[in-house]
Formats: C-alpha cells, sequence, structure tokens
C-alpha cells in the first residue's frame, strides 16, 4: 500500500522479527499461527502472551500497546485503527474481538463500506478479565478489575471493579 509518497508495509504472513515490533518485552510468547500487521505500531510488555491464531491488526497510525504480563487467548481478532491500550494483568479470553472503527452511513444512497470511517479509541484497563467470545465496540473504556463474562457484546463504558455480561453487556454487581 502506498499512502502520500510513502511505502506502509504490512505483515500477515506470520513472520516478524522482535526488531519489527515499535516495543516487545523479555519473556513474551507469541504462538505459531499469530497474524501480525504492522509491527511498528504495537507495543507488547514483558510476560505478554499471545495464543495461536490471534490476530493483532495494527494500522499504520494509532497504536495497540498491551502491558505486562497480560495474557491472550487463542483466535482473538484485534483492529486498531482507532487504538488499541491494554493495561497490565489483564486476562483476554480466547476469540475475543476488539473493534476500533465502524462505518456510520446513515444515508441509504451511498453503500455502507462505501461510506467514510469514524474511529474510537479501545481501553482496557489493569487487572481486568475479559470472558471468551467477547466483543468490544469502537471507543469504550473498560476500568481497572472488571470481569466481563463470557460471549458479552461491551458497548458502552464499565466501571472499575464491576462485573458485566449479556447481549449488550449490563452491569449485574460490583466486585
Amino acid at each position: 500500500m502506498i499512502k502520500n509518497n510513502k511505502i506502509i508495509k504490512s505483515h500477515g504472513d506470520g513472520k516478524f522479527k522482535k526488531i519489527d515490533f515499535a516495543k516487545i518485552g523479555k519473556n513474551t510468547i507469541i504462538e505459531r499461527g499469530v497474524l501480525i500487521f504492522h509491527p511498528e505500531n504495537i507495543e507488547l510488555g514483558c510476560n505478554v502472551y499471545v495464543g495461536h491464531n490471534t490476530i493483532l491488526k495494527s494500522y499504520y497510525k494509532n497504536k495497540i500497546t498491551i502491558g505486562n504480563g497480560t495474557w491472550i487467548g487463542q483466535q482473538c481478532f484485534f483492529h486498531s485503527a482507532g487504538g488499541i491500550n491494554i493495561g497490565e494483568n489483564v486476562g483476554i479470553g480466547p476469540k475475543v474481538t476488539i473493534l476500533t472503527s465502524c462505518h456510520p452511513n446513515k444515508n441509504i444512497k451511498i453503500p455502507i463500506i462505501h461510506s467514510g470511517l469514524i474511529f474510537g479509541k479501545v481501553i482496557i484497563e489493569n487487572d481486568s478479565d475479559i470472558g471468551a467470545g467477547v466483543i468490544i465496540l469502537p471507543g469504550i473504556k473498560i476500568g481497572k478489575g472488571v470481569q466481563v463474562g463470557a460471549g458479552a457484546v461491551v458497548t458502552k463504558d464499565i466501571p472499575s471493579f464491576e462485573v458485566w455480561a449479556g447481549i449488550p453487556a449490563k452491569f449485574l454487581k460490583k466486585r
């Protein structure tokens, strides 16, 4: 891809080196089958685990930042056009999807896919746990120590130390 006469590289073939990343900490494990796009915009802390067949789809702008001690399960999909910031000691179950852009088209004369994009950074603060199969929509902030139940769809911000679940995710209790 070429943008403003600058080649924008994309890695999606599973072949990458530590030097390709903006930052990668000690003892970080990236399992086989993980696809990495734009590793130059990805920062991984120390002791991070990224499970098999996960896709970290960074973008030519904005970053994916993942803090120390975070565990990411198998077959996750993170698309960071709007940016993703995951804190320290966060557990993310298998098949979690994090999206940071969407097509807000309300004009029925234009195909949705051809309308513009809006971007919203996703933030997951320290010590949170995101259950298997959770979907997090653009612009969401998940507070410190939050637990999100498996299969939930997070459509609004979640305050610290709360438990949410469901479609859409709803408050269940304080931790």
